[in-house]
Order: C-alpha cells, then structure tokens, then sequence
C-alpha cells in the first residue's frame, strides 16, 4: 500500500510514471469524486525586494484538508513577507488568502497530462 504522502504529491515534472504510482483512470476517478490539484503563494521580502512565487502541484482529494498542505507557504510568508517596502505586505495578505483554498490549476494539470499521454 502507498504511503499516504506519496499518494497525494504530483508534480509538474514527473512523468506519469512517477505520478505517485497513480493511473490516468484513477486520477480521473478522483477528480470526478471532487479532488483538484491546487498550488500555493508565498512571498518572501528583503528589505526593498519582495519575491512571491508559488509552491509545486498538489493532489488534493475531496476529503483532504487543503490547510495541512498550504500552512507551511502561509507561515513562511508570515514571517518573512512583510519586510519588504512596497510590495511585502500587498504580496503576504494576498499569499495567506490564496493559501486558505489553494490556487486552482486543475485545468491545466488535466491538459498537461493528457499531452503526456498522447
């Protein structure tokens, strides 16, 4: 039986071998029971430069909490992102918002695998 960490993780760049030993069927299964594949914002400031950028891919299934995968990019942005004059404050409220449900992108996870099935 796969761990639970590994079923739940999928990247852009594995290959759908390395999908977390997960078929496209069952992908689609999940994804019609209510599951997407999310990412998450942080934003981290030095002084006069704020960078935000986004986490990898996550699975994310219908009875899977989207919290446990996203606090740690909330609290990264929390301690780090304000620094920065401007934009730090304007970018960590909008990466702690955005990481309460995650940022969709089933969309194009589901295109990005069908071309890898081609």
């Amino acid at each position: 039986m796969q761990s639970r960490k590994s079923r739940k993780r999928i990247y852009y760049n594995m290959t759908l071998d390395e999908v977390s030993k997960l078929s496209i069927d069952e992908i689609n299964q999940y994804l019609a029971e209510g599951a997407r594949f999310v990412r998450f914002s942080y934003a981290i400031s030095i002084v006069v430069m704020t960078f935000k950028r986004e986490s990898k891919v996550y699975f994310i299934r219908k009875n899977d909490a989207t919290f446990a995968e996203g606090w740690p990019y909330s609290l990264l942005s929390f301690l780090l992102g304000w620094w920065g004059i401007p934009f730090g404050p304007i970018y960590t409220i909008w990466a702690l918002i955005e990481n309460a449900k995650g940022r969709d992108v089933t969309k194009e996870m589901i295109a990005i695998l069908n071309n890898t099935t081609e």
